[in-house]
């Protein structure tokens, strides 16, 4: 025969504050780049793991231009090359015209040589000169074509590997903002992931009682839904109220259960004054039909009293009416 006692205890009156669950850590998964999307690979609830892909972008504008600075980097070397050649023959012509100059002009001196041959070398010097000149800027010209090729290929695989959307980190998809055929944009949300940090409620606490909480300690924090009791530790207090409403936020950590979802609804007690209950444990009340009643053990006979009761906890009820303080209540064979 298994029986528990009613007991007397102080709690407090609390205010409930309404709030929903949302994770404790949450990242938001946008593009960089400007894209159509072609597939997405995940669903909302889904685990991944860092690096897995997530949503694909079309690649193909990006592609297009990698093979096109790819060929530009090849006409960019050809042309090189080229004016290399180029630079060696007209280093070669320079050269020879130099020393055909300084040998007319050795003539001309001298007598042996006429002004009109003297002219002629010296623009065959010249034009040496220029040609070579313009294969050294010709060089130039492909060194810098060149560079800015390998600078767009870079850009260009930079761009392309944007078209894969991965996993930054471990954690759960909780929301899929997209689906195939929608246009990514730079910083516009594509999804949200929760990394592996629990849920915590947040929760609108109305101006007057702001002062009575503190970070730190424990309050209760009720998810009707599931209908959950949990142990909440206030872990931020935002020190601004909303000026329509007169409430404060407050962020509140809670244990991961099995049931619990981003978006819940929830509620956060916060105390107001305490008061003193009877209370009972749940699995004494026998529930016929809307109405409550135990097995009172009175003077070894065991009596049926009919009882209302509130919840307390995952595990307690308070006492309304039916009971007092210190009375034995059977469990089981008892009743």
């Amino acid at each position: 025969m298994k029986t528990v006692e009613t007991k007397e205890q102080t709690v407090a009156r609390t205010y409930p504050a309404v709030g929903t669950v949302r994770p404790k850590s949450e990242t938001r998964i946008s593009a960089q780049i400007s894209a159509q999307i072609t597939d997405v690979h995940v669903k909302a609830g889904q685990i991944v793991t860092s690096g897995t892909l997530l949503i694909t972008l079309d690649s193909r504008q990006a592609a297009a231009r990698l093979e096109s600075a790819k060929e530009a980097l090849r006409g960019a070397k050809a042309s090189r090359d080229k004016a290399r050649q180029a630079i060696n023959s007209a280093q070669a012509s320079y050269t020879n015209a130099k020393q055909h100059f300084a040998r007319i002009k050795s003539f001309y001196t001298s007598g042996a040589a006429t002004q009109q041959e003297f002219e002629n070398a010296q623009a065959g010097l010249l034009k040496a000169r220029a040609a070579l000149s313009m294969s050294r800027e010709s060089l130039v010209e492909a060194e810098a074509g060149i560079e800015q090729a390998t600078e767009t290929i870079t850009d260009a695989t930079v761009h392309r590997g944007f078209s894969k959307i991965i996993a930054p980190v471990d954690g759960e998809i909780i929301r899929v903002l997209v689906e195939p055929g929608d246009l990514a944009l730079p910083g516009k949300p594509l999804a949200a992931m929760r990394t592996q940090g629990g849920y915590r409620v947040e929760a609108h606490v109305r101006e007057g009682l702001i002062n009575t909480i503190k970070t730190g300690p424990h309050l209760q924090a009720v998810i009707p839904t599931p209908g959950l009791f949990l142990n909440a530790v206030v872990e931020e207090i935002i020190p601004y109220a909303d000026p329509q409403t007169r409430t404060f936020l407050v962020k509140a950590a809670i244990p991961a259960k099995e049931g619990i979802y981003s978006g819940m609804y929830a509620k956060l007690m916060v105390p107001e004054a305490y008061r003193t209950i009877i209370s009972l444990d749940k699995e004494a009340v026998i529930h016929a039909g809307q109405l409550e009643l135990v097995m009172v053990k009175t003077d070894n006979t065991w009596q049926r009293r009919y009882i209302t009761t509130i919840p307390l906890d995952n595990t307690c009820v308070e006492v309304l009416s039916g009971l007092s303080a210190s009375e034995t209540i059977g469990i089981g064979e008892a009743r």
